[in-house]
Order: structure tokens, then sequence, then C-alpha cells
């Protein structure tokens, strides 16, 4: 892992955008749409790929550097939209854990062969 701050990428991606003239165009409904085109390239790669090939996605070098450039262009529309709205992502995270801690309870033996590992239909972004 690198040591960037987010607050400082926001900036950077910030000055960038400025310096082309590109501010009235980062509406949030404009980087919502923008961020979900980049989630939806990154889920291209994966498209036909069997579990056991994306697990070893990153083994090839090509391939390794296209996930990466995905991640990052989803990451760069995130942080635009979290800085046009005043949302602080690592609060926003860090709140959304504490609230799934609460509503998903860690079940007893969980992970245990048997007993009740697996989750239920709930997913932890609701």
């Amino acid at each position: 892992m690198t040591d960037y701050d987010v607050a400082g990428l926001q900036r950077r991606l910030a000055e960038f955008a400025a310096a082309r003239e590109w501010q009235p165009y980062h509406t949030p409904k404009n980087l919502a749409a923008a961020l979900s085109v980049e989630a939806a390239e990154l889920l291209e790669i994966f498209q036909w790929l069997t579990p056991d090939q994306a697990e070893r996605v990153m083994e090839d070098p090509a391939t390794a550097h296209r996930v990466a450039d995905e991640v990052a262009d989803v990451l760069a529309y995130l942080l635009q939209f979290c800085e046009v709205l005043g949302i602080d992502p690592l609060a926003a995270l860090a709140a959304k854990i504490e609230r799934n801690e609460l509503r998903f309870p860690a079940r007893r033996g969980a992970g245990e062969a048997g007993e009740g590992g697996a989750p239920d239909d709930r997913h932890s972004s609701e």
C-alpha cells in the first residue's frame, strides 16, 4: 500500500479538472453516471471468467494493468463525487461498517463447516 491521502488526491483531481475547465460537467448526476460506467468497465474484465480464473486475474501483467486502471477510474470518480457533495468517504465508510456490525452481528461458529457461515439474503450495502 502507499501513503496517499484522500484529501490530497481529491485536490489533484480538482486541479486536473479545473485546468481543463471541466468543472461545469462535474455535477453529482454526471459523476454518478461516470462512476457507474467505470464500474461496468471493471466488471467487463471479469464477465466471462470462471471464479478460478477471476482469482488469478492479476497473474497476467496486461490484465492486471487493465484491472488497476479501471479501479483507478472508479476511485477517481467516487472521490470527485464525494468532493462535489461534501461527503467524507472514509467517515461514510466507517459509519457504514459500524451500522452493518450492529445490523449483521457475527454468528457464533460462523465460518466453521456446517455452522451458518454462509451469508443470508441480505447484502452489506443495503
